[in-house]
């Protein structure tokens, strides 16, 4: 399911098989944006982490901005990154990337 903001919510394309994951994900995605575009991805990690910072040094294309909030009780800070894409693989690729960091929660 999408938001009124034309986002595809990871935990609504859930599937066993990484691969038929990511094929559905880049099917939504090719359906939903215009590429190339400007994307927004997700992310929550513990605040009391380094996890934030792995994540954004993976965003270093200089479109790269990142806005964080810390949850009400402060264990949790969300990541937002706005980063420029060409196409849903760079997308997918973004996603598998910080897949590979142990502890973060991708939305």
């Amino acid at each position: 399911m999408t938001d009124f903001n034309n986002n595809i919510n990871i935990k609504d394309i859930q599937d066993n098989n990484p691969e038929d994951f990511y094929k559905n994900f880049k099917e939504k995605l090719i359906d939903v944006e215009n590429f190339p575009t400007i994307y927004t991805f997700k992310f929550i990690v513990k605040s009391d982490s380094d996890k934030g910072d792995q994540v954004k040094a993976l965003f270093t294309h200089p479109s790269a901005k990142f806005s964080e909030k810390s949850s009400s009780g402060g264990k949790y800070t969300s990541i937002s990154v706005e980063n420029f894409v060409n196409n849903a693989d760079e997308v997918i690729d973004y996603y598998k990337k910080v897949a590979e960091i142990p502890d973060v929660m991708m939305l």
